[in-house]
């Protein structure tokens, strides 16, 4: 059963991971292996990313009320139409993204981020308002990163610059579109809690790894909307490419974690 500090440490890597173009999933599956947490699966996963979301409204609370003020506005529809490809993906292939929360391709999902990451590396983007398709674009990468080890802000942001949005616009509509789909993850573990369908976990080590997740959330996104605007994710890529080497060559051949 987990205990408070290996919650605590959950909520740490989820803060900072999710942010960073690094994939928390992936970290997260990872380090539930390494400490030998009895899979919680995706409602841990979803839970922390509840301390996550909290972040995201302490520091884009004029963007979220400004489009509460105006629910008909441009920048709400933009955000439905980055959320229909992961609903589309969920619906179609849950059962799938449970298996995939086993681990089965996590070595895998990190060398994906790492090629994601390499080949947006050096685009910048144009200073220019962003259209229906570029949501598109993004919301199909979000789709794609419901896959542990891969980055939904890297690929979120990749996808964005693949479309020529500039890299500072990319960043806060990537940020922005992790709100509806975590509530949507939200509403979906309910329906499993009261059917009985997720597994049970205790109360204060959620607790405190959902405030960990919160706090360590708030630095990571000043640090990246300060660090895209300066650098590329050369040395995230390289660091996801080096990770993933080591998860496939675990899973492969030395099953010291898997």
């Amino acid at each position: 059963m987990m205990n408070i500090w290996q919650a605590v440490l959950l909520g740490l890597i989820q803060g900072l991971c999710e942010f960073l173009p690094v994939s928390s999933s992936g970290h997260l599956v990872l380090f539930q292996e390494i400490l030998g947490v009895n899979d919680p699966g995706i409602l841990l996963d979803t839970l922390l990313h509840v301390g996550t979301l909290i972040a995201i409204f302490v520091v884009f609370w004029q963007d979220i009320w400004g489009m509460i003020k105006k629910p008909l506005s441009k920048p709400v529809y933009l955000l439905v139409v980055a959320t229909i490809p992961a609903v589309i993906a969920t619906l179609l292939l849950g059962d799938f993204f449970e298996v995939a929360f086993t681990g089965r391709f996590l070595g895998l999902g990190f060398l994906t981020t790492s090629i994601i990451l390499f080949i947006s590396g050096k685009r910048q983007g144009a200073k220019r308002e962003m259209n229906y398709i570029d949501a598109l674009v993004m919301g199909c990468f979000q789709a794609f990163a419901i896959l542990p080890g891969v980055s939904r802000s890297g690929s979120t942001i990749s996808g964005g610059l693949f479309r020529g949005v500039n890299r500072e616009q990319a960043a806060r509509f990537s940020f922005l579109m992790s709100i509806p789909a975590i509530l949507g993850s939200v509403v979906l573990q309910i329906k499993d809690m009261i059917t009985g369908q997720a597994v049970a976990l205790p109360v204060m080590p959620v607790v405190l790894g959902t405030l960990m997740a919160a706090l360590s959330s708030l630095f990571a996104i000043k640090f990246m909307l300060y660090l895209v605007k300066r650098t590329d994710f050369k040395w995230f890529a390289l660091y996801t490419a080096l990770l993933g080497v080591l998860v496939c060559l675990d899973q492969w051949f030395f099953h010291i974690v898997f």
